[in-house]
């Protein structure tokens, strides 16, 4: 039991919650700035969503959101592991996804939406590990 109120006493921290919420703006920031840039990038105007195609999009979506916060935790003097260990939780959280999509027994929509929402949670998980 004294090891899991180990794990847990972090989400009591006003320290982790600000880290989370600077992680999840860097986040998004990453996200609404770089879409244009990929936009032009692909010659589409730039206010056209970025892809339709699902896959490719979450993939871009991963990417933008990814280069955000790893801006924000090079500047916070993360380590190239850590800043890699939650890139990968947020491709992952669509990549889990994509046997659903491929079957059939999801939309597009759902995968981003969906794929979103396991993010949030699994970013806090591996802050948590550190």
């Amino acid at each position: 039991m004294e090891d899991l109120m180990t794990v847990i006493a972090p989400l009591r921290t006003k320290h982790f919650w600000k880290h989370y919420v600077e992680m999840v703006v860097a986040m998004f920031l990453g996200m609404f700035l770089l879409n244009p840039v990929a936009n032009l990038l692909l010659g589409r105007p730039l206010s056209a969503p970025m892809i339709e195609s699902t896959v490719p999009a979450t993939l871009l979506m991963a990417t933008t959101m990814t280069i955000g916060m790893t801006v924000l935790m090079a500047y916070r003097k993360h380590s190239w592991r850590s800043i890699a260990e939650m890139g990968a939780v947020m491709y992952a959280s669509f990549a889990v996804l994509y046997p659903l999509y491929w079957a059939g027994w999801m939309s597009g929509g759902t995968v981003m939406m969906i794929g979103h929402v396991i993010m949030l949670p699994a970013m806090a998980l591996v802050m948590l590990r550190h």
